[in-house]
């Protein structure tokens, strides 16, 4: 949780700002305390940094050196058909701790893997997901538009169901990226960990979106989580390029991002109790870590693709980090 200089910070500056902007100590007083009394009363503590621990930094070799831990990225899209079940396995066979898999939902409700809202980009179908049956997703080939299709022909898209006992099986920790439906997420994560307890330790639930974090800890304040972030994702694109092309939208948007960026720092990550903080891997510095290091929450880095890259981070930072390949160099996926 936050230290004592950093409430008092926060709350300072909170204070300050509403009182130039009311001219009212009164109502100045009031707003801040309620802020206070809202933070203390809903935040979710976070889960006993031990079993954090056991999920951040298993036992398990990694492809890694020392204590970090080496992700791979939807299983390892540059390797094998990404968020599939040969994904799964490749990532094991060549050394992965664990596997970030992407949780999404067919057209008659079933949790699935895939990480776009269409299935046009990694399979021979075309379409919005939300209008496929699992009988209709089972017809697709994910291997379709991999580079080495050839090899993976024939690949399917597995239920969540699947992959976890994939996972389970060859003793893979699993981050599970949650896309949005945080209330149909959270009720299908719930049930899975109900019948996977093993899940409790050795598997962490992550998201762009604060509120599938927070509805998750509603479900089960025992599951280990963490927030994913990249700074200016709201006003430029994962190259870096501006989302828009109208400069007072792109200003308004670049506004927004400050915002955000200072609510996942200051409070988000509080109110949510979460143990890590997934961040692109171009904001991770030595000062970063020990930012967060103080409030005891871990620093994943995403996506790292190169060899020099990853010897940054494994031997310099020290921090675990989520690749698109465990074997060659690769251009990342954002």
């Amino acid at each position: 949780m936050l230290q004592l200089g950093d409430e008092v910070t926060l709350y300072s500056v909170v204070f300050v700002l509403v009182l130039l902007g009311t001219r009212s100590p009164l109502w100045t007083t009031g707003l801040t305390a309620s802020l206070y009394l809202f933070m203390a009363m809903f935040r979710f503590p976070q889960v006993p940094s031990s079993r954090a621990q056991q999920v951040l930094h298993p036992a398990k070799g990694t492809a890694g050196s020392g204590k970090v831990s080496v992700v791979a990225h939807r299983g390892g899209g540059h390797d094998a058909p990404e968020n599939t079940l040969r994904a799964i396995r490749e990532a094991s066979k060549n050394g992965a701790t664990g596997v970030e898999l992407d949780l999404e939902f067919s057209a008659d409700g079933i949790p699935i893997l895939m990480h776009d809202e269409t299935v046009d980009r990694t399979t021979n179908g075309s379409g919005p997901l939300s209008q496929f049956r699992l009988s209709e997703l089972g017809k697709l080939d994910a291997a379709a538009k991999h580079r080495l299709r050839d090899k993976f022909a024939g690949e399917k898209i597995p239920t969540l169901e699947e992959a976890v006992e994939e996972c389970i099986r060859l003793q893979l920790i699993i981050y599970f990226d949650v896309k949005g439906h945080p209330d149909e997420a959270a009720a299908a994560l719930k049930e899975l960990y109900k019948k996977h307890p093993v899940l409790y330790n050795s598997s962490i639930v992550c998201s762009f979106e604060p509120k599938v974090i927070y509805r998750m800890r509603q479900s089960d304040p025992e599951v280990v989580t963490a927030l994913t972030h990249r700074p200016w994702s709201l006003s430029r694109l994962g190259d870096g390029t501006p989302r828009f092309s109208s400069l007072w939208q792109h200003h308004w948007f670049a506004l927004m991002d400050m915002v955000l960026d200072w609510a996942h720092h200051h409070i988000l990550w509080k109110l949510c109790g979460t143990s890590a903080f997934l961040i692109q891997k171009n904001f991770v510095s030595p000062d970063y870590v020990q930012y967060w290091a103080q409030r005891r929450v871990e620093v994943v880095a995403w996506t790292v693709n190169t060899k020099v890259e990853k010897e940054y981070y494994q031997e310099l930072l020290q921090v675990n980090y989520i690749t698109d390949s465990l074997v060659e160099d690769c251009e990342p996926h954002y």
